[in-house]
């Protein structure tokens, strides 16, 4: 994820497809319902409205939205506070689980009828939506569409930084902060399955028994203990090897002294708003890496390693090996409620619109 905006939360796609204003698609005259942002503010700006169904151009598709998920920085996005601007009026929602409808010209490789999940940087939230084939991947009949629909980008992300960037290993140290939201989880889930033992770090005892419930074992209350002396009593002084920050503010510079020799930091975001500046003798000391996960633009550079992380996220899921927390489902008219769980800093997993009907 890039550093341009305060707040910014992974899974950004910095260079992406741009959605189309379906108002300039005739279809075939057919209404859809979409979310609508027309001017720049919170969920109360947002309107629901009738569109034209998109026509799916050379090589995409044409998907029926099942289940869209919303993120943190769908947030930012309505309020035109993150790095990704689209041109107004736009459908946020970055990720998705439907069905294929059509196809465009020269789009090979899938077929009408597919269950697939879709990633983009904005536009999910509306019924149908034309999709480059490049940002689907095909759901396995065991993935139910909730978890499908909120896959792709977090855990997307989290695999990315810890298997691509980090390259954890087995029986190393990671450390997760703000461990019980969407990303947090994710990472709390992948890092335990690729063999680290893992230390979640949240506000809470309630978020810290979710991220126990997901595989986390040890577990910091940063509201109640300073987060460097709690990571050195559970560390000593070997310290951590790889710590995930998705936060930024004030908790980034503690969990960053913790790490030991040749230990990772990995730059996910800035939910808390504020970007840290790390002092760098403790980085050359230490010899630690500080290393920036920017997943929009791995996917656009490195297509095949992209597809190969999300086959991979599929078929852990098929196997039970990932649950993907759903904090809640809304009704597609409910998106101010959905939303605000986000603004408020409220959600403890995914949260999800339903757009089955």
């Amino acid at each position: 994820m890039s550093v341009i905006e305060r707040g910014a939360p992974p899974g950004s796609l910095s260079v992406g497809a741009a959605l189309r204003d379906d108002r300039r698609d005739e279809g075939d005259g057919a209404d859809m319902k979409a979310l609508v942002c027309s001017r720049l503010g919170g969920p109360e700006d947002l309107s629901l409205e009738d569109l034209p169904d998109p026509v799916p151009g050379p090589g995409e598709a044409l998907v029926r939205v099942r289940v869209a998920a919303l993120n943190f920085f769908d947030t930012l996005i309505i309020a035109g506070r993150y790095q990704v601007k689209p041109e107004r009026p736009f459908s946020p929602g970055g990720e998705a689980c439907g069905v294929i409808e059509s196809l465009g010209p020269g789009a090979e490789g899938f077929s009408v009828g597919d269950r697939v999940m879709v990633h983009l940087s904005h536009g999910t939230a509306r019924e149908r939506i034309a999709v480059p084939l490049m940002r689907l991947a095909r759901v396995p009949d065991a993935v139910s569409d909730e978890v499908a629909a909120g896959l792709s980008i977090t855990y997307g992300t989290t695999l990315h930084a810890l298997r691509d960037r980090a390259a954890i290993r087995t029986g190393e140290t990671l450390v997760v902060l703000g461990a019980s939201g969407g990303v947090g989880l994710a990472a709390v889930e992948l890092g335990k399955l690729l063999g680290a033992r893992v230390i979640a770090c949240a506000s809470s005892p309630e978020k810290l028994e979710t991220a126990r419930a997901h595989g986390a074992d040890d577990l910091v209350d940063y509201r109640a203990d300073n987060l460097r002396e709690a990571l050195r009593r559970l560390t000593g002084e070997r310290g951590v090897d790889v710590v995930y920050d998705a936060v930024g503010g004030d908790l980034a510079e503690p969990a960053m002294r913790s790490l030991g020799w040749k230990g990772r930091f990995l730059v996910i975001g800035f939910a808390a708003g504020e970007i840290p500046k790390f002092p760098l003798n403790v980085i050359m000391l230490k010899g630690i890496d500080v290393q920036g996960v920017h997943w929009g633009a791995f996917v656009e550079r490195e297509p095949e390693a992209h597809r190969a992380n999300q086959a991979q996220l599929l078929a852990w899921a098929a196997e039970g090996k990932l649950t993907v927390k759903v904090h809640g489902t809304y009704p597609l008219a409910a998106y101010a409620e959905a939303l605000g769980v986000l603004v408020r800093r409220e959600a403890v997993g995914k949260v999800l619109l339903d757009l089955r009907g």
